[in-house]
């Protein structure tokens, strides 16, 4: 299986914020920019795997910038990691300025997706080739990011989180 890059699962969503879609504040809610990215990141991971995926966690959400009604945001998601059968999917939030054009990241998330077959079993995805610099830290992030997640859920011991010791030594 040949690896992949992150840019070919790049998937952007572009939408209005609409009135239905806001809460007394008119901004929007975070559930349902939680919907956005997740529909956006599931089609990255689609994208990279060619195959079914299902939402395996929300590792990671910052909202750090209220979107407010009638925003144009764009959800931008990329595969950042793959391993076995899971496949990390970075999103960046953008809002853009009504009158200048210019974009302000607005938001970020991490959620993990685990690619299966038609019966629910999981199978093996391609590994990631990151190219840019960023995607590069992306994806060495990532695997001390799975290992923060696998100790804390007690799957591994301490002395089995090389990455995170490697933090601290």
């Amino acid at each position: 299986m040949n690896a992949k890059h992150p840019s070919e699962s790049l998937t952007i969503l572009t939408d209005l914020v609409l009135p239905s879609e806001t809460n007394p504040l008119n901004n929007l809610f975070g559930g349902e920019l939680l919907a956005r990215m997740d529909r956006a990141a599931s089609i990255a991971a689609r994208r990279h795997s060619r195959r079914i995926v299902v939402t395996a966690s929300v590792n990671h959400v910052a909202f750090n910038r209220a979107i407010s009604l009638g925003s144009v945001v764009t959800v931008e998601a990329k595969v950042s990691r793959s391993f076995k059968s899971s496949m990390e999917v970075f999103i960046d939030v953008w809002v853009e300025d009504r009158e200048s054009g210019n974009r302000t990241k607005a938001n970020e998330a991490i959620y993990t997706f685990v690619a299966v077959d038609d019966t629910g079993r999981p199978v093996e995805v391609p590994a990631i080739a990151p190219e840019t610099e960023l995607e590069i830290q992306r994806f060495d992030a990532a695997l001390r990011r799975k290992q923060l997640s696998l100790l804390l859920a007690g799957k591994i011991k301490p002395s089995d989180a090389t990455e995170l010791k490697a933090l601290f030594l």
